[in-house]
């Protein structure tokens, strides 16, 4: 099977050139191409693409901007593969990343998979705990696609397989973004096709982050998820709502503490509690542990409060996607 790695970049260089290396030092016999994407860029990548030329089967397009899903789509278009390797430009690859992807395949071929993403130890605190709460099933890790428990499996678009004929026949992304990889998954299975999660294809996900970019991240991510129930109401669940619940129950549990009804408040605390415990077990560092609970702030209440606006805007007030939130829709 010959693969195809499909990278979008936007303003990150020096992403580009640490994905490369990896990708350099993948152990896998069989050649494969990469192709680059850059996504109108003002700080190009062009000069690190030909440090690679000699090393790597690579290309470079340079294209206007309109979003990673449209990049995606048209690294697609000019790539020569059988099966796209769709990655973040924010990744660093394992050097099995290739074998578990084949090896995966080979037992049980599927037109659409997904991986998880893990920290490296080179990663600043930040990330560690951002990385933390986006993966730990305390939080949203298996809502949000590190999980086949809870329904059919997402695949996310930092780390992502798509068979050629599945690209072809769904014509790949949508212009919503984020939530343009959910709303690929869910075309692929109203068209037949499977998705998977293959646990051991995981990537260190670098997330160029800081809390405020997060925050935005986040909310953006809430904000999509009523427009995908609006769009796809056969896979709306419960579960989406468990981060404006648990932002809404909070307020609650303090107000109870002017009644004397201590009790819900003492049940958040014994979660957060069980979150610093289990970061601090997982990272073995105090800072991290307490940069955790900040993350997951960040998350339940940013996820939380784009999730509420967005699901007013759309069922209440009956709002297009587009008019109620144009931020998160590409022109292409």
């Amino acid at each position: 099977m010959y693969f195809s790695f499909i990278i979008p970049v936007y303003n990150r260089p020096e992403e580009i050139d640490e994905l490369l290396q990896s990708l350099i030092l993948l152990d896998f016999d069989t050649t494969f191409e990469v192709v680059i994407i850059e996504d109108g860029s003002s700080v190009k990548c062009e000069d690190v693409i030909k440090k690679y030329k000699e090393k790597l089967d690579i290309s470079y397009f340079f294209k206007p901007n309109s979003g990673p899903g449209d990049s995606r789509n048209y690294g697609m278009q000019h790539a020569k593969g059988e099966y796209f390797l769709i990655l973040d430009s924010d990744c660093i690859l394992p050097s099995n990343y290739l074998k578990e992807v084949e090896k995966s395949l080979n037992s049980e071929f599927v037109d659409c998979f997904g991986g998880p993403d893990k920290a490296l130890e080179s990663f600043s605190d930040i990330q560690k705990a951002i990385n933390f709460t986006m993966t730990s099933f305390l939080t949203t890790g298996g809502i949000r696609g590190g999980s086949e428990k809870i329904g059919k499996f997402q695949p996310r678009s930092f780390n992502m397989g798509l068979s050629k004929k599945a690209f072809d026949a769904s014509k790949g992304f949508g212009n919503i973004h984020p939530g343009e990889d959910p709303d690929l998954s869910i075309r692929l299975w109203n068209l037949g096709f499977k998705t998977k999660l293959i646990k051991d294809a995981f990537v260190y996900h670098k997330r160029r982050i800081n809390w405020n970019k997060f925050y935005i991240q986040v909310n953006k991510f809430g904000k999509a998820r009523p427009i995908l129930n609006k769009w796809y109401p056969q896979y709306s669940k419960i579960t989406y709502w468990f981060p404006t619940l648990f932002c809404l129950g909070f307020i609650m549990s303090i107000l109870f503490l002017f009644f004397k009804m201590k009790v819900f408040f003492i049940l958040y605390l014994i979660y957060f509690l069980a979150l610093f415990l289990l970061s601090l077990i997982e990272n073995r560092n105090l800072k991290i542990a307490f940069y955790s609970l900040v993350a997951a702030f960040y998350q339940f209440y940013g996820y939380g409060k784009g999730f509420l606006i967005s699901y007013f805007n759309i069922f209440m007030f009956k709002k297009s996607p587009q008019d109620a939130h144009p931020e998160l829709f590409f022109k292409n």
